[in-house]
């Protein structure tokens, strides 16, 4: 007598066999392999961020400003690149600065240079800083239109939001500065409405904010507000926690024209400073301002950090950057980070990678 009988289940199919006679009774049984869903992989992307960019200011500008950036060029590739740009694109305007004026720097440079960041493979530039007004209403709308005639995305302007689409992610920068002709962010309510509303847009948000005070003092985030040349410099340590609390995935800045320290908070990234970037000789390039980096990171469409890295970079005089083989930028951001941040510090490791969380 042969009986069979067939189970069905989520797994398979499970087929007894039992077969009988009047002297022995063996039971064989097989089981199917259970069918595999191979869920898709969650779309990544990667993004390099540097700090403050200036190429000079009409009429003192580079010989060949393509060539300027040719240092660093390789360097900065990566799907998304981003920068602060420090001044304006225009021909036209007036200065903000009186003619006589000791203590107040404006920066412009022709519209054509915006195709040389394009050329370089700089991909979202930031205007929410103190010199994005520095020609006026004219300065201001000449540097939107020669960014958007380069391909550049801008952000940072008053209700502004840059939304980038690459490799299948969209990532939203919503950047800041403590000035009302910017995103304020002395304002943290208009913050909290601007990052929300970034979230409809992209699913990645990045903030980036210009902020804190200047110079070879000023390397270290002190949690309270700082104050510049009179002016509310805003609370950096504040606002970057209270954008995270909002909703933004990481957070990176510059403004101090000096590196600082990096942490993290809640499994998310905070770049404190990134320094300068180029300057054409119009900020100091010695000791610890020559110091500079490119933050690399690469992130999921869930706004996951999967990996982190810092390019060590110097500013040679006159403003220009180029590759560091000393590394030195290492040792002194995670110097920085240790004595401000204790057990959050992000420390880059011998290879310029961070230590990245396991919770992110």
């Amino acid at each position: 007598m042969i009986l069979v009988v067939l189970v069905g289940g989520a797994s398979g199919t499970y087929v007894a066999t039992r077969s009988t006679t009047t002297t022995t009774t063996s039971t064989t049984s097989t089981t199917l392999p259970p069918t595999t869903t191979v869920a898709p992989a969650t779309p990544s992307f990667t993004m390099s961020a540097v700090g403050d960019t200036d190429l000079g200011d009409t009429p003192q500008l580079p010989s060949n400003s393509i060539a300027y950036f040719a240092p660093v060029k390789a360097a900065l590739a990566a799907d998304i690149v981003f920068g602060n740009l420090e001044g304006t694109m225009t021909n036209g305007g007036s200065s903000k600065c009186g003619p006589t004026s000791t203590e107040c720097y404006a920066f412009r440079v022709p519209p054509s240079f915006a195709q040389v960041y394009r050329s370089t493979g700089f991909t979202v530039l930031n205007s929410a800083n103190n010199h994005s007004y520095d020609y006026g209403a004219t300065g201001e709308a000449d540097t939107s239109a020669a960014l958007r005639a380069a391909g550049i995305v801008q952000a940072g302007l008053p209700g502004q939001i840059g939304v980038v689409h690459t490799d299948g992610v969209s990532v939203a920068f919503v950047d800041f500065a403590p000035y009302a002709l910017t995103n304020d962010m002395l304002n943290f309510t208009q913050a909290a409405q601007l990052i929300t509303q970034a979230k409809r847009e992209a699913q990645v948000v990045v903030v980036y904010m210009h902020s804190g005070a200047e110079g070879t003092t000023a390397d270290h985030v002190t949690r309270a507000t700082e104050i510049y040349f009179g002016e509310n410099r805003g609370n950096p340590y504040e606002f970057a926690h209270a954008v995270i609390d909002d909703g933004a995935d990481l957070v990176i800045a510059s403004g101090p024209h000096v590196l600082r320290g990096m942490e993290w908070y809640k499994d998310h990234l905070i770049a404190y400073s990134l320094g300068d970037f180029t300057n054409y000789d119009a900020f100091a390039s010695v000791g610890d301002l020559s110091l500079s980096a490119i933050l690399h990171v690469s992130m999921n469409a869930r706004g996951v950090l999967e990996s982190a890295s810092v390019t060590p970079i110097a500013i040679e005089s006159g403003g220009q950057a180029v590759l560091d083989p000393t590394h030195a930028t290492w040792a002194f951001m995670n110097e920085l980070s240790t004595q401000d941040f204790g057990a959050t510090a992000a420390l880059i490791g011998a290879t310029g990678r961070v230590s990245v969380p396991k919770g992110a």
